[in-house]
């Protein structure tokens, strides 16, 4: 289990207590949860960190990768411990 899985299984531990009792095979579950979370974590810092400007120095490219990465983490990891705020409120008629 990757370090995303591990923090979703802590957080419903926790958190969401009644619904983790539930899950038959909870190392598992939070196993393929945490790939599925690196893989998208991986394609939107790919998205977020674009293509390298003509003449990016070393240190340069370094923090628009590292930059992207936690952005990417940051969202990704919220949408998955946060889903309800990622609802958008009902519209007014």
């Amino acid at each position: 289990m990757n370090h995303y899985g591990a923090q979703m299984m802590r957080h419903w531990q926790s958190e969401r207590r009644r619904e983790y009792l539930e899950i038959a095979d909870p190392e598992q579950h939070f196993t393929q949860l945490g790939m599925e979370i690196a893989e998208e974590v991986e394609s939107r810092a790919r998205n977020l960190a674009g293509t390298a400007p003509p003449h990016e120095g070393y240190l340069a490219r370094l923090q628009r990768l590292n930059t992207a990465r936690l952005e990417a983490e940051g969202e990704v990891v919220r949408g998955y411990l946060l889903p309800e705020t990622t609802a958008q409120p009902p519209q007014e008629p």
